[in-house]
């Protein structure tokens, strides 16, 4: 295991995805152990979903480890509906919100189908004012260094919002068998993951590794979201070999 120090942002990188998983779990988990109400935002998509699902083996051994934790949801296609089975809501509640017994009145998120995308953003941001701020910010990097659904452009939102769609992340793998093609995306804002007490990114393979290298570089644009970053005083990035710039 090789470890790469950059302060604010610290970045350690990991053999393979499984020790990337593992060791984002381990995270998380210490987290909890000091907080065991914290506020977990939860990303979908590949890059921490080993880590959830090794969460979720831990919390079938010891669940009272998990009994408080609280759930907020990053982000959603739209106008995908919640039973869709690319929504990142199916995502979500399959594999963070079921396994790790989180009941519903600790899970905060909202509708990709709503009839008024912003009006839902709204009371989002409302949401979030009353149960947050976000403790533990879990996040996977974009291609195209998107955080979330904030995508690259001359300007950032600070709160919840409704997003345009990068044709990179209109390509997403979540959407490989989508019954609609999402058309837009509803998801926090740059401001909400960066107010998160902690933020950890979890990244790998090859195909991240220029968006990693990008990020590694400390440039900061709003023509690539992640690099903001580095504004944060609390984040570590966990990669595995094949993401990490040569």
């Amino acid at each position: 295991m090789k470890h790469a120090t950059h302060e604010p942002v610290r970045v350690v990188v990991e053999d393979d995805y499984g020790a990337v998983s593992r060791l984002g779990a381990d995270v998380i988990q210490n987290e909890l152990e000091r907080d065991p109400g914290a506020l977990l935002c939860a990303a979908s998509g590949g890059s921490p979903l080993g880590a959830y699902r090794e969460l979720a083996r831990r919390c079938a051994d010891t669940p009272e480890r998990f009994s408080q934790l609280r759930v907020i949801k990053l982000d959603e296609w739209g106008p995908l509906a919640a039973d869709d089975p690319a929504s990142c809501e199916f995502y979500v509640r399959k594999e963070v919100i079921e396994p790790l017994r989180v009941t519903e009145d600790r899970y905060f998120t909202l509708a990709g189908d709503a009839a008024d995308p912003a009006a839902e953003c709204q009371r989002y941001a409302s949401v979030l004012d009353a149960v947050g701020p976000i403790d533990i910010c879990v996040l996977g990097l974009g291609v195209n260094g998107h955080l979330g659904l904030n995508e690259p452009g001359p300007v950032l939102h600070d709160r919840a919002h409704v997003a345009t769609l990068a044709t990179d992340s209109q390509g997403h793998g979540m959407l490989a068998n989508v019954r609609v093609q999402p058309s837009y995306g509803l998801t926090l804002g740059m401001g909400d993951m960066l107010r998160s007490r902690f933020i950890l990114l979890l990244v790998n393979g090859e195909k991240k590794r220029e968006a990693l290298r990008r990020l590694l570089t400390r440039e900061i644009t709003t023509t690539f979201p992640a690099s903001l970053l580095w504004l944060h005083s609390n984040t570590q990035i966990i990669c595995d070999r094949e993401a990490y710039p040569r």
